[in-house]
């Protein structure tokens, strides 16, 4: 790991310490625990919107689908993130979003990516289904929704538990992290 990385790494978890405090407080706010960012796709976003926080009418946005501890360890490290239309495989899921968080002034792969989308049950089942027909795995035995991750064996960064880019369908929704951990800070839509 490099010392940027380290640096990074720390910034992060003293992020999450705090989201923990303030999790403890009394408030309508929820947030996660969060980890080092890891080395992710190689291949450079397409789209280069600037993400702005949540507007009144809820839309999600890339500050606003992940805890505001997170961004900001993100920010002072240099980070920035990249707004793209939400896709699973060749589905692009209107009113979703998806995010790449990295330093985009060097070339790196160094990236975590975050999202969120509305999703119909007709829509979710066809995305598993591409999913599953392009090699990935359906996680078993979860009680929060279903879990959808890429082959280990191909996965470019896995989290402590082995497991890379992960998609979690819910009741209405889905997610994706570039890791079955990262799934946890995506915190959609707001309480």
């Amino acid at each position: 790991m490099t010392r940027g990385m380290r640096r990074l790494a720390a910034l992060v978890v003293a992020a999450a310490a705090a989201s923990v405090l303030v999790a403890c407080a009394p408030a309508t706010h929820s947030s996660s625990p969060t980890g080092a960012p890891r080395a992710g796709s190689t291949a450079a976003p397409t789209a280069k919107t600037p993400s702005s926080k949540p507007t009144a009418a809820g839309t999600p946005t890339c500050e606003g689908i992940i805890p505001s501890t997170t961004v900001d360890a993100f920010k002072k490290v240099g980070w920035s993130s990249q707004q793209e239309p939400f896709q699973i495989v060749d589905q692009q899921l209107s009113g979703g979003i998806e995010c790449r968080w990295a330093d985009f002034s060097v070339a790196s792969d160094n990236l975590q990516i975050f999202g969120w989308a509305p999703i119909t049950k007709t829509q979710a089942q066809s995305a598993r289904d591409a999913l599953v027909a392009s090699g990935w795995h359906v996680l078993d035995g979860t009680t929060d929704g279903v879990y959808i991750t890429e082959d280990k064996s191909t996965a470019v960064s896995t989290d402590d538990q082995g497991y890379g880019m992960t998609y979690l369908f819910g009741n209405g929704w889905v997610k994706v992290a570039d890791t079955k951990q990262g799934l946890l800070l995506v915190d959609w839509p707001p309480s």
